[in-house]
This record gives structure tokens, C-alpha cells and sequence, in this order.
């Protein structure tokens, strides 16, 4: 986890912020402020020894004055865009240059500027915001390394998979950034874009794919009963399907073995997953009620949960919904029944011991009570008809979502069919033993 460890080494050492400025009474003034409120200061006073600085250390902010006898402040700061475009450029100017101040802002590209004399709690929280984004720049960036790295170890693993992942990874990329400058006008993919994400899920050998699925069923039911808004109920199965996601970016050995057997460390380490989900997650930026679900996943009823403590009705719903769903089928799976009915009702009666102190007493009775449905896994799409792809017809819509025999997605539910989908499922039932099992509606 070097690269997670990164980020904790980012969030907790000093800022480094480089002064510029020919008056020693000014940066003397600058230093004693910034170093009181724990930042790292290294001093210049001539632009051409800022810029040796900079090559040599880096700086979360930089604060130029605007005139300075061999180099002005907007020429410094233009060169140092160049040299560390991700450092903050703050610019101190007097009143009297508001024609130099424009000039930096058009060639230096600064970030904000502070009019002297200065107010001390404007100009730290100025930095403090400078510093704040540079930062938040630096972990998606780290993050992403770390993203990518996981994935490359993913694919030498499963090396039959390589092709299929890196599809998916460009994929998943592609439609984050169409659903992120289209919001509005895509804002119904979301469920095909989670399905996306959860083939990565499914792909990994470590992970049960199977097990997501429960878990995003009876969400669904849990949230249908609760008679939650359709946005909540939307968002329950997605969050059963992706509840696992932080793991990917995680050693397989934290997660290949039930949590009971991880030493004290490693548990410690498992339970910062859903921390990871909800950076994987920040770029989609709609994803977000789908990320605190996520996030909150182990916060307890009580106030005895992770990752913050929250209590009652301050955890997000569709956390608790998530939370009680996921703990019903990590007890369906420890129970030595002998068959499967008493292993639901084992399960069943295990988080009810824990109602009122793990879990909303109001969501224990809702799964309670949705429990047959949740035993039987019954069908709600409706009447359908179950053909193979030679079957198929135009503008058919697909009821419910379509995998391969590996488990895969290939179609999330609603798809419909059109001449080259359908042809392209004939190509891969022709090349499999037995045909597909497709449930569809009739052709609008």
C-alpha cells in the first residue's frame, strides 16, 4: 500500500511554502506568520535564486511580491508556471499596481493575490485553500498511480482476462467523463455505468461476484419495503454491487480469506476499503449519494462504527440499508445449517440479535419482512419471455441482466436489442455448449 502511504505522508508533513520578497522586514513578517501556523517556509529574495529553490524542493505555494529590482513578480511567476505548473502562485501587490497585477494574472497564471498591508487570517486562508487544492491534485494523482498499478497486477494474474480488462478500464473512463460534462442529459446510465464497474468485481478470482448480487437484491427489496424515494431505492442495488470495489485497489491477501482470520493489522488495514471506494469514486462527481453509501458501510447504529463514530439517523440511509444486507449474507455464509431455508432463517436471526445496536431497528423489521422475497429471489420484471439469440428480435428489452458463462456482464437489464447486438450474442452462443437464457419483453 506504498502508494496509500503516500497520501497519508502528503496529509500529514508540513507544507512547504517558498516567500519571495527584496524586504527583509516583509519576509520576516511573512515567516513569523506562516511558521506559527505550522508551515515549512524557505525565504528568496532574488527570482532567479526562487526558481534554483524550486528545482530543488517542492513547493505547495508560492508568495511573490510584485516589484523586485531584477525581476519582477509577474515575470517570476510566469517562469515558475512553467517550472511547477501544480504549485499555487499568490501574488502580493500594492494598490498602485493594478496594471502589473493584470499582467501577472494573464502570464503568470496566478491563483489569488493580496493586496499589502494584509489582514493575517485573510492571507493564511488563502494559503490554506492554495495548499487544500494542491493537495487534492496530488492524491488523484497518486491514487490514479495506484489504480493503475492494481490493474496491471490484476491482469498478470489472470492473464485469459487482460484484453477483457483494459476494455473495460477505457470504458469506464469514457463513460465517467461523458456522465460527468452531461449530467443532465445522462443522468439515467448510471445503473449501466455501476454495472460496468461491477464486472471488475466479478473478474477478480478472490472476490464473489454471486455474493454482491444477494447483497444488491436485498437492498432492493429492504429499500421497496421502507417505501424509500425512488432516487434511495435507485441507489440501493448499486451499492450492493460496488460495495466491494475498494478492495481491488488492496493485496488479495486482505480479502482472498474470511476477515476472521487476518491478523490485528491487516483487519485494520481491510476496514479502510470503503475509504478507498470513495476515492476511486471522487471523479464522478453523480456518483456521489452511491459513494457515501459506501463510505458509511460500517457505521453502527450506536455510534460504534467506522470510519466516524455516527449514530442513529446521522448515517445515511443508504449505509445503514447497506450495512444490514451485507452483514445478512456474511452470516448466511458462516451458518452450518443443512439446508439452504435454515441457513436464510439462521442469518436472519443473527442480525436481529443485533437490532437497536447495530442496526435501525425500523430496517431489521423491513428485511424481516421482505424476508421471503429475499429467500426466494423472485423475479419483478415482470412477464417475460425466455429465448436464446437466435431468437431475438429488434427492439426487444432485455428483462433482466445477461452474462456469460463466466459471469461477466455483457447487457445490463433494459438494453434494447438491436441488429448488431443480436448478432453479436449468435457469435458467442455459437462458440459455448449450451445457448443463452434470455429474459426479454416483447418488441415495443
Amino acid at each position: 500500500m506504498q502508494e496509500i502511504a503516500e497520501i497519508q505522508e502528503l496529509n500529514t508533513s508540513p507544507p512547504n511554502i517558498l516567500c519571495l520578497d527584496d524586504e527583509a522586514s516583509v519576509l520576516k513578517s511573512l515567516v513569523r506568520l506562516l511558521r506559527l501556523n505550522k508551515f515549512n517556509v524557505v525565504v528568496s529574495t532574488d527570482g532567479h535564486d526562487a526558481l534554483k529553490k524550486m528545482t530543488a524542493l517542492q513547493f505547495e505555494v508560492v508568495i511573490s511580491d510584485m516589484r523586485m529590482p531584477k525581476m519582477s513578480g509577474a515575470e517570476f511567476l510566469a517562469k515558475a508556471k512553467k517550472l511547477a505548473p501544480d504549485t499555487q502562485r499568490i501574488l502580493l501587490t500594492g494598490y498602485s499596481d493594478l496594471e502589473s497585477t493584470v499582467s501577472a494574472v494573464n502570464h503568470g497564471g496566478i491563483h489569488a493575490y493580496i493586496q499589502k498591508p494584509w489582514q493575517n487570517d485573510q492571507l493564511i486562508s488563502i494559503v490554506k485553500s492554495a495548499v487544500e487544492k494542491f493537495r487534492l491534485k496530488k492524491q488523484n494523482e497518486i491514487l490514479q498511480a495506484h489504480v493503475e498499478k492494481q490493474n496491471a497486477q490484476l491482469t498478470e494474474l489472470n492473464g485469459s482476462l487482460e484484453l477483457r480488462v483494459e476494455k473495460r478500464t477505457k470504458q469506464i473512463k469514457q463513460v465517467l467523463k461523458k456522465l460527468e460534462e452531461a449530467n443532465e442529459r445522462e443522468k439515467h446510465e448510471h445503473q449501466s455505468t455501476v454495472e460496468l464497474l461491477y464486472n471488475f468485481v466479478n473478474a477478480n478470482p478472490h472476490l464473489d461476484g454471486n455474493k454482491a448480487q444477494n447483497i444488491a437484491n436485498t437492498c432492493t427489496q429492504i429499500a421497496l419495503y421502507l417505501n424509500l424515494s425512488q432516487k434511495s431505492i435507485d441507489l440501493a442495488p448499486m451499492a450492493g454491487y460496488l460495495a466491494q470495489i475498494g478492495l481491488l485497489a488492496m493485496d488479495p491477501e486482505l480479502y482472498k480469506k474470511p476477515v476472521n482470520k487476518l491478523t490485528e493489522s491487516q483487519r485494520k488495514t481491510f476496514y479502510t476499503h470503503p475509504s478507498t471506494a470513495q476515492l476511486m469514486l471522487m471523479p464522478a462527481m453523480h456518483l456521489h449519494d452511491l459513494s457515501d453509501a459506501i463510505y458509511y458501510q460500517f457505521e453502527r447504529y450506536n455510534g460504534n462504527g467506522m470510519p466516524k463514530g455516527l449514530a442513529g439517523n446521522d448515517i445515511p440511509i443508504g449505509a445503514m440499508v447497506l450495512g444490514l444486507a451485507r452483514d445478512y449474507w456474511d452470516a448466511f455464509e458462516q451458518s452450518i445449517a443443512s439446508n439452504e431455508k435454515e441457513r436464510h432463517e439462521q442469518a436472519l436471526e443473527t442480525v436481529k440479535l443485533y437490532s437497536g445496536t447495530f442496526y435501525h431497528p425500523k430496517i431489521v423489521r423491513a428485511l424481516e419482512a421482505s424476508h421471503t422475497k429475499i429467500y426466494e429471489q423472485k423475479s419483478t420484471a415482470g412477464s417475460i419471455l425466455i429465448c436464446n439469440a437466435h431468437e431475438l428480435k429488434e427492439r426487444m428489452v432485455l428483462g433482466r441482466a445477461l452474462h456469460s458463462h463466466s459471469g461477466i456482464m455483457l447487457l445490463p437489464k433494459g438494453h434494447e436489442f438491436s441488429r448488431k447486438s443480436i448478432e453479436k450474442l449468435q457469435q458467442l452462443e455459437s462458440k459455448k455448449p449450451t445457448p443463452f437464457r434470455i429474459m426479454v419483453k416483447s418488441a415495443k
